[in-house]
């Protein structure tokens, strides 16, 4: 067997135990399924043998990790991308599987964190001043008076 040790070797120093998504919360190492498999792209003779594409699933509707408001919100904005209430993020544009992995993370925390995120406040509509209409008013009136002015009446 090889001894796995150097730089892209392992999931030693991948991640932290925990994958943070906004603020205090973040989801438990335990609760992330990884899937590896062969990738497509760039890689050389190297490719058709590691399995260096990532698949990471994270159980959405079954996690205890989220605040039960931040599940809800996520289980209703990601409706299309759930299945059987999981999310799946893939990653395979990097030829080592480690780089892979920190991809698919990111964009699982990235993913849950704009899913997660408070409604924006709903838009007040601004009064328009009533000076401004005024003057609005009163330039069309103007430019309406210049343009009848040019009708070919008089010209005889």
């Amino acid at each position: 067997m090889y001894a796995m040790s150097g730089p892209h070797r392992g999931s030693g120093g991948l991640s932290p135990r925990n994958l943070s998504i906004r603020g205090s919360v973040s989801l438990p190492e335990a609760e992330l399924m990884w899937r590896f498999s062969r990738s497509s792209g760039p890689g050389g003779q190297h490719v058709n043998t590691s399995d260096s594409q990532v698949e990471l699933r994270f159980d959405l509707a079954r996690t205890e990790a989220l605040p039960e408001v931040w599940k809800q919100r996520a289980l209703d904005r990601l409706a299309g991308r759930l299945v059987d209430g999981v999310v799946t993020v893939r990653s395979s544009e990097h030829r080592s599987q480690w780089r892979n992995r920190e991809t698919a993370a990111v964009r699982l925390a990235s993913l849950l964190a704009e899913a997660t995120a408070p409604p924006p406040k709903p838009r007040r509509p601004t009064r328009i001043p009533r000076g401004i209409n005024e003057r609005r008013l009163r330039e069309k009136k103007q430019r309406s008076d210049t343009k009848r002015g040019r009708t070919g009446r008089d010209w005889g």
